[in-house]
């Protein structure tokens, strides 16, 4: 299965002229190769299966180190962002890798119909985990990046390989965690849908009593469950956030470092410097200059 993968992903990508996603005709499937190990780079992870097919990378969220490798896949169960690395590739070995997000109303449909709770209570659960890719779960994978090959098949296949997917991960070993990103009445859940809410609105002030009123909990108990899942703080996440909008807003749309700072919510053109600089390593003109270069 691996090694039909692998000649798969390699003749998608062959004619691939530069290293970066290759996105697909198939809902939520991104193609990954690299040639050369990458610096680390931030990026914000959505909800997906991100898997590892030949090479390693690791990921950084919050405080937590998470290191995969060919034949394992990371689990994101919740948006945050993150700093990812691929460490290990070559030009006769290149990093190959398969990004498939989830179509959550698939999954909650899957969840609904095996209709048994998942077991193991309510408590706190990491939201990012790494899990072995093998077996039922690398049989759709390869039957999905086939569907590339018949466009035509892809509304009809694609659902229903995306139901096997959905179930073998609601019924796994990593059911808890995969369950409670789609079941309603939840604490996980709770504070998810807040996690979404400070996500779509990072540009304003965040005040903690809020979000955890929205998630029908105390603060220290949503701040709690909060960094569980993240492994992050909420000002934490907000602040990644801000950062990363600025930096595409500079380096996409070449907005000048003080616009940007003004537009995600900074009141403090110096202090969104000091911040810009800690997280990237370069001050805001000057790190936004080498990006429009390269």
């Amino acid at each position: 299965m691996t090694s039909e993968l692998i000649q798969a992903l390699l003749r998608h990508t062959d004619k691939q002229e530069t290293y970066g996603p290759t996105l697909t005709s198939v809902p939520g499937m991104v193609l990954l190769r690299s040639d050369h190990e990458r610096p680390p780079a931030h990026l914000i992870f959505k909800p997906a299966l991100c898997i590892v097919v030949q090479g390693a990378k690791w990921a950084v969220f919050g405080d937590q180190h998470m290191d995969y490798r060919a034949g394992q896949a990371l689990i994101v169960s919740v948006e945050t962002p993150a700093l990812g690395r691929v460490a290990q590739a070559s030009p006769t070995e290149p990093f190959l890798g398969i990004i498939i997000e989830f179509d959550l109303a698939i999954m909650r449909d899957v969840a609904d119909t095996l209709g048994t709770p998942a077991p193991g209570g309510d408590g706190p659960r990491s939201g990012v985990f790494v899990t072995d890719f093998d077996g039922p779960l690398a049989d759709c994978t390869l039957r999905l990046v086939r569907l590339m090959d018949t466009p035509q098949a892809i509304a009809l296949l694609y659902p229903s390989i995306m139901r096997e997917i959905a179930y073998w991960l609601l019924s796994g070993p990593h059911r808890v965690e995969v369950a409670r990103m789609v079941l309603a009445n939840t604490h996980a859940h709770r504070v998810i849908a807040a996690i979404h809410r400070l996500r779509d609105r990072f540009t304003e002030p965040m005040r903690i009593d809020d979000l955890a009123a929205s998630a029908q909990m105390s603060a220290s108990a949503f701040h709690r469950q909060f960094r569980q899942l993240t492994s992050m703080t909420p000002l934490q996440y907000q602040k990644q956030m801000r950062l990363l909008e600025a930096r595409r807003l500079m380096v996409g749309e070449a907005v000048s470092a003080e616009a940007a700072a003004f537009a995600v919510g900074y009141e403090s053109a110096s202090q969104f410097s000091r911040e810009y600089s800690r997280m990237f390593g370069l001050p805001p003109r000057r790190d936004a200059k080498l990006l429009q270069q390269a």
